[in-house]
């Protein structure tokens, strides 16, 4: 590719947020790419900059409704930036106008209608589609990405744990049941919307667990290690909010099968992601500082009577959300799959 070529124009389908933001910025540094459209359901066509003064200057762009035959007129892809439910809704449609479409809420990540209703509360209103859809880990599914016209991005909690576990479960270090993941997330994992628990006097200089039992990511984490390994696989995962913007780390406890070493362990992790350019395997313990403002995931294991322990660190801002998204419209493109996001 050169940068003479015609850029790929793209929409940014509910561009308030943070992980809207997060994206925009990453676009922004990408040499085949043209933002052309915002979407938001204000409708009084504000600019860009004004629901994020860091881009005043950068993005000369007024955000519009949601129309997507207008989209599709003037885009090749776009990046759907929904809550969960409402992308759905829009999706369909999207996809019949010819878009390509990276979905980035967790309507697209099961296979199951009745497993998604369980824990999201809502029927899904496109049910056809799950299972067809190839969830965008390309760490696991790169070769499935190319020339797919919808992606199913990760969760942050699962692209960190599910990153952490994969090459231990499938080389047949990891007893596949009874895996606990301890997740400790930055505020902005939240979202933008004001909540209790994310105000400042709430969450400052205050960790907390919550969702203990039930959180929404459970099953994707299930669904996606049992479908890696071919073993059922079941974790019990807990989430905590800590005090920080940004950033994700992941401490994962589970049963070694076989005698190994902590050495081997590692290098185990190591070949598993050879070649994989945002995967680094590290000896030292990693920490979310580490990776903060980059698409990196950063993992090490220990080996401590018998307990296998995997810590997993990222930017949930950016692998756990618009960095990934990234990686996948450039494996969809045909682009390489760095491109924008190594700076």
């Amino acid at each position: 590719m050169n940068s003479e070529q015609v850029k790929t124009k793209v929409a940014i389908i509910g561009a308030t947020g943070y992980t809207a933001v997060e994206l925009i910025k990453i676009l922004l540094r990408h040499p085949f790419v043209e933002i052309v459209a915002a979407t938001t359901r204000r409708e009084d066509s504000p600019s860009i900059s004004e629901i994020h003064p860091s881009l005043t200057g950068r993005l000369d762009l007024n955000c519009e409704l949601l129309d997507p035959a207008q989209i599709a007129a003037k885009c090749d892809v776009a990046f759907a930036c929904l809550p969960h439910v409402a992308s759905m809704d829009s999706i369909p449609q999207l996809l019949a106008e010819g878009l390509k479409v990276i979905d980035l809420s967790a309507d697209y990540r099961l296979n199951d209608p009745d497993v998604y209703e369980q824990w999201y509360g809502h029927v899904h209103t496109d049910p056809t589609r799950l299972g067809t859809v190839v969830y965008g880990l390309p760490e696991l599914y790169r070769e499935k990405i190319p020339g797919q016209n919808l992606i199913a991005n990760p969760g942050c909690y699962t692209s960190t744990s599910i990153l952490g576990i994969t090459p231990l479960l499938c080389g047949g270090f990891l007893d596949p049941q009874g895996i606990i993941i301890d997740g400790k997330s930055g505020v902005s994992g939240a979202g933008r919307v004001p909540k209790l628990t994310t105000i400042y006097a709430e969450c400052n200089e205050n960790v907390m667990a919550y969702s203990v039992g039930n959180h929404r990511h459970t099953p994707e984490i299930d669904q996606v290690l049992s479908d890696i390994s071919g073993l059922k696989t079941e974790v019990v995962f807990t989430p905590h909010l800590i005090p920080m913007d940004r950033g994700l780390l992941c401490s994962i406890y589970g049963r070694a099968i076989k005698e190994t070493t902590q050495e081997e362990l590692i290098q185990a992790v190591s070949d598993y992601y050879q070649g994989n350019p945002f995967i680094r395997v590290v000896d030292y313990l990693p920490c979310t500082k580490d990776v903060t403002g980059t698409n990196y995931c950063d993992i090490t294991v220990r080996l401590s009577r018998g307990t296998i322990q995997i810590f997993s660190a990222i930017d949930n801002l950016i692998k756990g959300a618009s960095g990934v998204a990234v990686q996948n419209f450039n494996l969809m493109c045909g682009y390489d799959e760095t491109t924008g996001l190594i700076y």
